[in-house]
């Protein structure tokens, strides 16, 4: 009899215990926006980090309490900011493609100080003495770690060199947030023009350890007729509010470093001698 008393006592505190949760979760449940279920039903659930929230569940909450802009998906773009737009009735804005660039041209074209056998992944090599193999403390060390970050298989390691995929990318910067060099950044879509090194060493330690790092001459500043690329700490930068893509800073650079990705424009722009 004891034991069918303790059943019957631990079903009866089950019931009551299951009755006041029942009653706690209706007096205190959060009454959500269904405008939020409407918006996480059009984002493409890739969870990616771009838009600055945790996961698209998170944005879709932001956009709903007015903390969040309706063009912050990377992975949906212009189409998923329009569906969003309509869900809360306002207008969407422009939104401008942008992806990720590697801002390096090592490689093979890199000395290193050792051959580096270890832990596939960058972060771990970046943390041996030295910073890692290359001479240059400022390059792509080619492990890798950005490839497993990406969810559109937009990155890919080729020739030691991590590279990127321009019609795959979405911009959402998951690789460059896993970059343990920070060689990694987010250049618009369009921009033709890209200087591939990110080395802030004068041209001398350059020409030590890379023989296609910019050696900051500045040939390129002074062949910009729209004053849109400068010499920053010993390294060319674009400002690609003012670049054309007229091809001067191309032409010029005595390394070849500075590349056009595309093909030549239809409509060329005269190169100052």
């Amino acid at each position: 009899m004891n034991i069918v008393y303790a059943v019957l006592v631990l079903g009866i505190m089950g019931a009551i215990f299951g009755l006041v949760l029942a009653i706690a979760s209706k007096v205190f449940a959060v009454e959500v926006d269904p405008r939020q279920d409407e918006i996480l039903a059009v984002l493409p659930g890739a969870n990616c980090g771009g838009c600055g929230f945790p996961g698209c569940s998170g944005y879709a909450a932001a956009i709903v309490a007015g903390t969040a802009p309706m063009n912050a998906c990377a992975a949906g773009g212009a189409n998923v900011a329009a569906k969003i737009a309509e869900i809360m009735g306002v207008e969407a804005g422009e939104v401008e493609r942008t992806v990720a660039f590697v801002r390096c041209s090592g490689g093979p074209n890199a000395s290193k100080k050792y051959e580096y056998i270890g832990i596939n992944d960058c972060l771990s090599a970046s943390r041996l003495q030295g910073g890692g193999a290359l001479d240059c403390q400022y390059g792509c060390l080619g492990l890798g770690t950005c490839t497993t970050a990406c969810k559109f298989g937009a990155i890919s390691v080729v020739d030691g060199l991590a590279r990127v995929d321009h019609e795959k990318c979405v911009g959402c910067m998951a690789c460059a947030a896993v970059c343990p060099r920070k060689v990694i950044v987010k250049v618009p879509y369009d921009a033709n023009v890209r200087v591939p090194c990110s080395s802030k060493d004068k041209g001398a330690a350059v020409r030590k350890y890379c023989t296609i790092g910019c050696i900051g001459c500045k040939v390129c500043e002074k062949a910009c007729p729209h004053d849109a690329i400068h010499v920053v700490d010993n390294v060319a930068s674009i400002d690609y509010s003012k670049c054309v893509g007229c091809g001067a800073c191309v032409q010029k650079c005595p390394r070849k470093l500075i590349k056009d990705i595309r093909q030549p424009k239809e409509q060329s722009v005269e190169v100052p001698a």
